[in-house]
């Protein structure tokens, strides 16, 4: 199996990216529908638009994506034996983190979806900054492997 393994190692490696983008636009994407969504007057037909949107961007588009990254991920991890590397145990770290905040999001989207508005406009605009500060941590500990 790791012989199979090792000649799709590229491919795999090239499906991980490609799946990481896919998941960090649609944690890009969702604070700013939250944004919009907040601004929609409660109960409005634009309020339904925004609650379907978002679920269907936490189903379509994160989900799927946070799923094949986690398995990818691990599956080159096990091949490359990047579990005794410190940069792979801080990636490791961020990766769960942005796990974390893609949970929290999808539970802020529910939230929304039954009218509750715990957070204003400029705080979700500061959560949309985690994701890109996360994946510069993330390519550095990649590409640079300080440890």
């Amino acid at each position: 199996m790791m012989d199979y393994l090792a000649m799709l190692y590229d491919w795999l490696k090239a499906a991980h990216i490609i799946f990481v983008i896919f998941w960090m636009a649609g944690l890009f994407m969702l604070p700013r529908f939250f944004v919009y969504h907040q601004e929609s007057a409660l109960g409005s037909d634009e309020d339904a638009s925004w609650v379907e949107r978002e679920k269907r961007l936490l189903k379509i588009i994160l989900l799927p994506s946070i799923i094949i990254v986690w398995v990818l991920g691990l599956v080159l991890a096990m091949q490359t034996g990047a579990f005794s590397e410190g940069w792979f145990h801080g990636k490791l770290l961020f990766v769960l983190l942005l796990s974390v905040y893609h949970g929290w999001m999808s539970a802020y989207a529910k939230k929304l979806a039954r009218g509750e508005r715990t957070l204003e406009g400029k705080k979700l605009r500061l959560v949309n900054e985690v994701p890109g500060i996360a994946a510069a941590i993330i390519v550095i500990l990649v590409i640079v492997r300080p440890f």
